[in-house]
């Protein structure tokens, strides 16, 4: 089932907002308001609360981080350890601490594409040429700004947790979660190919093949902090290729293709591309010309996941930007 909001901006349902001018302790009494919490029952007998709540999915981690950094276990609304004994028919609820803003996350106000929003995950749809989080070429003015600002003026009691993480010149789809539990759920998803990310590109010369599997380890470039190559003693990655069509656009051989990502390298569909011998248009960090476009022709189409409370499938798509719709089309503007 596909679930999309579209528009600039979504109010959040997670509870009414607040003004930056507000005082420090109305502040910190909404936020406690609005602390992130789970609820319950139990179908057990006889069962810890601590071998429960790993059974729900909260992980050792979390679970210290509610201990001692201000979060509440109860049981039928009375406070309790994680050695407490339940019983079936138990109403359990655990109240997630608030989080600290990230050191050195500056909260900036700024327009964000949100394309859906609920108390747990934010998808937002990233232009090219803004980073995901800051960098030192990008400081400030990324999506991660301007979510902590988005966060701070609603009072949100959270920092920023980014599950996937686009490149500054890769426009499209990025996943946001809303709480370090919601964050680690979704990680794991990750990790068993439950999380979908697909991606269009174009690059240059003609894809002989029209389907097949790039799976080739990937490691840092010997004297380079940015590049990755392909490399045997690298990490393994996985990238699956369709082509979507092959055309010439002034004088120059492009293979539209769709790209669909089982592991997460960095670079990792720029690497796999340069290797096949097909780098992205505009690409020149990986052998790429930059004759049809001043950045790398790749867009974050597609994410799917279940969601991480209600365990519903979800679907998220994104149009392509002008200028890669330019490139599509044939109306190019030459660099």
């Amino acid at each position: 089932m596909k679930r999309f909001v579209s528009g600039d901006s979504v109010r959040s349902r997670s509870g009414r907002g607040c003004t930056i001018r507000s005082s420090q302790v109305m502040s910190d009494a909404i936020m406690n308001e609005k602390k992130f919490t789970l609820a319950f029952i139990v179908e057990q007998e006889q069962i810890l609360l601590r071998e429960f709540l790993h059974g729900k999915g909260i992980s050792k981690r979390t679970l210290t981080a509610v201990k001692y950094d201000g979060g509440r276990l109860l049981v039928n609304g009375l406070e309790q350890t994680v050695r407490h004994m339940l019983r079936r028919g138990d109403a359990v609820m655990v109240e997630f601490p608030q989080e600290e803003p990230s050191v050195g996350l500056v909260p900036e106000t700024g327009n964000l594409a949100i394309i859906y929003e609920d108390e747990a995950i934010l998808i937002v749809d990233k232009p090219a040429g803004q980073g995901t989080i800051p960098s030192r070429d990008q400081p400030n003015g990324t999506v991660a700004n301007y979510v902590a600002g988005k966060f701070k003026a609603e009072c949100v009691p959270s920092t920023v947790h980014v599950v996937t993480r686009l490149d500054t010149d890769t426009s499209g789809l990025v996943c946001m979660a809303k709480n370090r539990h919601i964050h680690h759920l979704l990680s794991e998803q990750m990790q068993t190919t439950g999380f979908e990310r697909s991606y269009i590109a174009f690059v240059e010369g003609y894809v002989q093949k029209d389907v097949f599997t790039i799976d080739q380890p990937i490691g840092r470039k010997d004297g380079s902090i940015i590049e990755r190559m392909v490399r045997q003693d690298g990490q393994h990655a996985r990238t699956d290729v369709q082509v979507l069509g092959r055309f010439e656009r002034n004088g120059v051989q492009l293979t539209s293709v769709s790209l669909k990502l089982h592991t997460g390298r960095t670079h990792q569909i720029r690497v796999h591309m340069q290797w096949l011998g097909h780098p992205l248009a505009g690409d020149d960090l990986y052998g790429g010309s930059r004759g049809l476009l001043g950045r790398q022709a790749l867009h974050c189409a597609c994410i799917g996941f279940r969601h991480p409370l209600t365990n519903e499938p979800m679907t998220f798509m994104s149009e392509l930007p002008m200028d890669l719709e330019r490139l599509k089309t044939g109306v190019v503007q030459s660099k």
